[in-house]
C-alpha cells in the first residue's frame, strides 16, 4: 500500500498533479480551520493573538530551515543521488550512502539550531511581541509572549520534518511529502475543538504542536520505503556543510526581506482598528488558496528536474522546462484570477463567514483579497523563478530582487494605509511581488539567455480571451442565481459563487479548446494517464511510464 502511494512522479504535471490535489485537500482542511476559528472567535482579539504570536516562530522557521533547504538541500542531495553521467541508472551506491550521511548532518544541524535558537529567543518572548504588536494592548501583549513560547516547539518539529520532506522531493516522490500538511491543520483543528474548552485560548498554541507532530509522523512514514536509516552525524566542516552554509546565507537573507515585508504588515495592522490583523491574515490565507495548490505545486514538481538539468548541464532542456512550467501556472491561475475578483466577497464568506465575523469584517477581508487575487500569477512566478535560481546554485538574485521589491511594497502599504485602511496592506504585497517577479525574470532571461518570449505571446492572447469570457459569464450568472435564491444563508452564497464560477470556468475551458490552448490539452492529457497509471497494479504502471 505504501509503495503504491510512495511512488516516484516521472512527469512534471503528473507530480504537480499530486502536490496540487493533496494541496487542495489540505486547504480545504485549512479554510475548515479558519472558519471553525472565525465563528468562535471572529476578528477580535483572541484571534489577533494567535496570528501575531505566529510572526516570530514563522520567521525563525523561515530563515533558518526554508533557507538551508529550499536552495541547497535538494541540489546537493541530488548531486550523490543522480547519476554522475546521463545513462548511468541511479548512482554508485556510495555516492547514496553519502547522500543518507548528509541527510543525517542536515537533520541535525538544523534541528539542534532550532533548539538552541528558539530556547533564546523564549526568554525574550515579552519584548519581541512588544516589538511586532505595538498598537496591542498591554493585556493583549502579554498574551501574544505566552502563545509563543508555545510555538517555538512545533517550528522545531516542522524543521526537522522539512528536512525529511526535501529528500522525499529529490526523489520525486510527493504523497506523503504534501500529506503532512493537511495533518498539520487537523492538529490545529483539534486544538480549537478540543483543547481550547480543555485549556482555555491557549489550546490554540498547543494545537498547533500537536499538528506539527503529526507532520513530522507523516514524513517518517514516506521515508520507510526509501532506504533512509537514521544515524547520529554532526559534523559542521565537511563540504556538503559548507556548500549549503555557502548557499544559504543570501538565501536566509533573502527570505528574512520576504518575511520582514509580512511581519511590517502585520505591524501596520496592529496601528488600524481592532481585527485588521484578522482580516489581513485571512485575505492572505485566502489568496493562498491558489498560489498554494498551482503556483507552489509546479515549482516543487519542477525543482528537482531543473536541479537534475542543471547539475548534467543541460541549459536547452532547463530553459524548456522552466518555460514549460510558466505556461502551465499562467494557463491555471488566470481563470482563478478572474474568479477570485469576481466572486471575493461570495468566498470570504463562505470560507470565514461565520458566527461573530460579521458583514463588515467580510467586505474588508474581500477588498483586501481582491488586491492579492492581482498578483496570483506574479506570485507563483517567484516561487519557481526563485528555485529555478536555486537549481543553477544562485541564491543572490532572489535576494537582490526581494530587498528592492520588499521596500517598495512597504512604501506603498505606508503611504495607502490612511485612505485605504488594511486593503491597502494588500496593495503593498502585491505591488511587492509584480516588481520582484519582473526582475526575476529580467535577471533569469539575461543569464539563460532567453525564456522563449516569442512563444508566449500568441499564447498569453488566447489565454487573455478565454480568461475574459470566463469573466463575463461569471458575472452574468451572479444575478441570476440571486434571482432564484435567498442570498440570506451560507447556502444561498454558496451556491451563487459555486455556479456563477462554475459556469465561468466552463467558459474559459470551451474558449480555450477552440482556440486550441495547447497547455490545456497538454495538462488534461498528463493528468488522465497519470491517473490511469496510479489507478493501476504497480506491475503494469512500471512497463508504461508517463
Amino acid at each position: 500500500m505504501f509503495t503504491f502511494l510512495n511512488r516516484e512522479s516521472k512527469t512534471i504535471i503528473g507530480a504537480a498533479t499530486v502536490v496540487g490535489v493533496l494541496s487542495f485537500v489540505s486547504r480545504i482542511v485549512g479554510l475548515v480551520r479558519d472558519r471553525l476559528l472565525a465563528g468562535a472567535f471572529g476578528a477580535g482579539d483572541t484571534l489577533d493573538v494567535y496570528y501575531a504570536a505566529f510572526k516570530i516562530p514563522d520567521l525563525l522557521f523561515s530563515l533558518i530551515v526554508v533557507g538551508a533547504l529550499s536552495a541547497s538541500f535538494i541540489p546537493l542531495f541530488l548531486s550523490h543521488w543522480s547519476p554522475v553521467r546521463p545513462g548511468q541508472p541511479g548512482g554508485h551506491p556510495d555516492k547514496r550512502a553519502q547522500a543518507w550521511s548528509f541527510t543525517n548532518n542536515a537533520v541535525h544541524l538544523i534541528g539542534v539550531s532550532m533548539i538552541v535558537i528558539s530556547m533564546f529567543l523564549a526568554l525574550f518572548a515579552h519584548p519581541l511581541a512588544q516589538l511586532i504588536a505595538p498598537g496591542f494592548a498591554p493585556f493583549k501583549q502579554d498574551q501574544v509572549a505566552v502563545f509563543m513560547r508555545i510555538m517555538f516547539f512545533s517550528q522545531i518539529l516542522l524543521s526537522i520534518s522539512l528536512v525529511y520532506g526535501s529528500v522525499l522531493q529529490s526523489l520525486k516522490r510527493f504523497f506523503f511529502y504534501s500529506l503532512a500538511p493537511i495533518f498539520y491543520n487537523v492538529g490545529i483543528i483539534v486544538g480549537a475543538i478540543w483543547l481550547v474548552p480543555l485549556f482555555g485560548s491557549i489550546g490554540l498554541a498547543w494545537g498547533v504542536v500537536f499538528g506539527a507532530t503529526l507532520h513530522l509522523l507523516i514524513q517518517l512514514l514516506g521515508l520507510r520505503q526509501t532506504g533512509y536509516r537514521y544515524a547520529w552525524r554532526f559534523n559542521l566542516v565537511d563540504q556538503d556543510t559548507r556548500s549549503m552554509l555557502k548557499l544559504m546565507v543570501p538565501r536566509t537573507l533573502g527570505l528574512a526581506v520576504s518575511q520582514l515585508l509580512f511581519v511590517i504588515l502585520g505591524v501596520l495592522a496592529t496601528t488600524l482598528p481592532s481585527g485588521s490583523v484578522t482580516v489581513f491574515q485571512f485575505a492572505y490565507n485566502i489568496q493562498f488558496f491558489p498560489v498554494g495548490i498551482i503556483g507552489v505545486s509546479f515549482a516543487i514538481a519542477a525543482f528537482p528536474a531543473l536541479a537534475e538539468k542543471s547539475e548534467q548541464k543541460e541549459t536547452e532542456a532547463f530553459i524548456d522546462i522552466l518555460v514549460g512550467t510558466v505556461r502551465q501556472i499562467i494557463y491555471l491561475l488566470a481563470p482563478m484570477t478572474i474568479l477570485f475578483l469576481v466572486l471575493r466577497s461570495q468566498v470570504v464568506r463562505v470560507v470565514v463567514g461565520a458566527g461573530e465575523f460579521d458583514w463588515n469584517a467580510t467586505i474588508a477581508t474581500s477588498e483586501t483579497l481582491a488586491f492579492f487575487a492581482l498578483t496570483f500569477i506574479p506570485q507563483s512566478l517567484i516561487t519557481l523563478f526563485a528555485r529555478g535560481s536555486f537549481a543553477l546554485r544562485d541564491t543572490t538574485t532572489p535576494l537582490l530582487t526581494g530587498v528592492v521589491s520588499a521596500i517598495i511594497g512597504i512604501l506603498v502599504a505606508q503611504l495607502l494605509k490612511e485612505p485605504f485602511g488594511v486593503a491597502a496592506l494588500g496593495m503593498g504585497y502585491s505591488v511587492s511581488a509584480l516588481v520582484q517577479a519582473m526582475l526575476l525574470w529580467i535577471l533569469i532571461r539575461q543569464r539563460l539567455g532567453s525564456l522563449r518570449e516569442s512563444t508566449l505571446l500568441p499564447f498569453l492572447y488566447k489565454v487573455i480571451t478565454a480568461s475574459l469570457v470566463g469573466a463575463v459569464v461569471m458575472q452574468g450568472v451572479k444575478p441570476f442565481v440571486v434571482s432564484l435564491i435567498s442570498l440570506d444563508t451560507f447556502f444561498g452564497v454558496f451556491s451563487q459563487g459555486l455556479l456563477a464560477g462554475g459556469c465561468g470556468l466552463l467558459a474559459y475551458l470551451v474558449v480555450g479548446h477552440l482556440l486550441h490552448i495547447e497547455e490545456q490539452q497538454r495538462f488534461f492529457h498528463s493528468v488522465k494517464k497519470n491517473v490511469l497509471r496510479r489507478a493501476m497494479p504497480t506491475e503494469a504502471a512500471s512497463s508504461n511510464p508517463t
